[in-house]
């Protein structure tokens, strides 16, 4: 089997590449990434010359050069991580969100229809049930919990959602979507929330935590969230959203506490800053369905990712040293500096 990834030199995208070749080593991967910010190639070290594998960079808006890549190469599966993702970069400049997040969706759908494919497989976020309150612990989100984002990157996210449900009503087509909380893991680029924390602290500068800090998140690890496509595409039901969750809720103020302790670093290097504009208070994804149909459940405990994911940043400064100079820097301070 030929399976398309698309964002596959980004953060989950990369893990899910890594994670396919070893569980499937008969299928094929073509790996398409636009190598924006995000992505980074050095990433895809380990598989460049595994036979199977192969990378293009190509934007997944450039509706020429995707169909060009489908005639060539008839993948029977694609599987969608590309998209702009940071809500903050979403509330600076919204269009790009719309534009790779909507219409490049709809480019790999029309391709898929034109050349056909056995699944096509939207990764989404939970971020498109926007969020819940915190004083009620038993509320959760289920694939029926009704679409309310906050942002202009969950809007786009919704907004692709909603098109491939569309195409698959419409023409047919045979798509599976997922919906996951927070991923944590290797290769998580340094804009956000814990790899941020990990490499500030060790160079002891402060830490900047959205207002208080008691904003609550489900994490995931990563190479759970891998293991959830994996049995999606392959066994899950054509047309169905299925929620992926890891059942880890942390407020972030104490996982920036806690990866103080494990760095032995003070706490007093925790700033809070400005709130986020719009800043959704607490995720929380029942992944019963999921569970029930296809007998997924995650199976890496926060206390365990999180140590793992330490040292994985720990021993691998030489991928993310060179992230953290130049245009990232400038945005870097362009987000906080006046905060």
């Amino acid at each position: 089997m030929t399976i398309i990834v698309t964002g596959g030199a980004g953060f989950i995208g990369s893990n899910f590449v890594f994670h396919y070749l070893k569980a499937h080593p008969k299928d094929r991967v073509i790996c398409l990434d636009k190598l924006t910010y995000a992505g980074n190639l050095s990433t895809l070290a380990p598989v460049m010359e595994d036979p199977n594998f192969r990378f293009v960079k190509l934007d997944i808006c450039d509706r020429e050069g995707v169909y060009a890549l489908f005639e060539e190469e008839h993948p029977d599966v694609v599987v969608n991580f590309a998209a702009e993702s940071h809500v903050d970069r979403s509330i600076e400049n919204p269009a790009i969100f719309l534009e790779t997040n909507i219409i490049g969706t709809s480019v790999l759908m029309d391709a898929c229809r034109k050349y056909g494919i056995q699944r096509y497989h939207q990764v989404s976020t939970d971020e498109v049930y926007g969020d819940l309150p915190l004083d009620r612990p038993d509320l959760f989100f289920t694939e029926s919990t009704p679409i309310h984002t906050s942002s202009p990157y969950s809007s786009s996210k919704a907004g692709a959602d909603l098109l491939v449900l569309a195409y698959h009503r419409t023409f047919g087509l045979p798509v599976t979507i997922s919906r996951c909380s927070n991923n944590y893991g290797p290769y998580h680029f340094p804009e956000k929330l814990i790899p941020l924390m990990i490499i500030n602290a060790l160079h002891d500068k402060p830490l900047p935590v959205y207002g208080e800090g008691v904003n609550v998140r489900d994490w995931l690890y990563v190479e759970d969230h891998c293991r959830a496509i994996d049995l999606i595409i392959h066994k899950g039901t054509v047309g169905e959203v299925y929620n992926v969750g890891g059942h880890n809720e942390m407020k972030n103020i104490d996982i920036v506490k806690l990866i103080c302790k494990e760095l032995g670093k003070p706490e007093s290097l925790i700033t809070h800053v400005t709130d986020r504009k719009g800043h959704d208070m607490r995720y929380a994804i029942d992944p019963t369905k999921i569970h029930n149909e296809l007998g997924w459940l995650p199976e890496t405990k926060f206390a365990d990712g999180i140590k793992k994911t330490i040292r994985w940043y720990l021993d691998n400064e030489a991928w993310w040293a060179p992230i953290i100079s130049g245009e990232y820097q400038n945005y870097y301070a362009q987000m906080y500096g006046n905060r």
